[in-house]
């Protein structure tokens, strides 16, 4: 299983990115995909993860701003950023859930600026 994730980059606070996740390999469409970040010294933390259903959780940070979806028969994960932060600032991780087992995606960075 690879991911592969894209859309990250500066933008000024107040403004707007959307993240693009592709999943590629043996995968099945009732897996958990998500976005997860990470700033340096800080563990990484939940943003968002949305079930095969469809049915988003989102960390309360993102809550009204954030928007997770998925697209099954491309096996891709979005992510809709809206009234980005300075503290939104981070690398951004795409991960596809089985159970117990996790795949990781590279991560992308997102810096807003103030």
């Amino acid at each position: 299983v690879q991911l592969q994730a894209s859309g990250g980059g500066l933008v000024q606070a107040g403004g707007s990115l959307r993240l693009s996740c592709a999943a590629s390999g043996k995968i099945f469409s009732s897996w958990t995909m998500g976005w997860y970040r990470q700033v340096p010294g800080k563990q990484r933390g939940l943003v968002a993860t949305i079930t095969g259903g469809g049915n988003p959780i989102y960390a309360d940070s993102v809550k009204g701003r954030f928007t997770i979806s998925r697209d099954n028969a491309k096996n891709t994960v979005y992510l809709q950023m809206n009234s980005l932060k300075p503290e939104d600032t981070a690398v951004y991780y795409c991960n596809l859930a089985s159970g117990p087992v996790n795949y990781w995606g590279k991560g992308t960075q997102v810096t807003v600026s103030s």
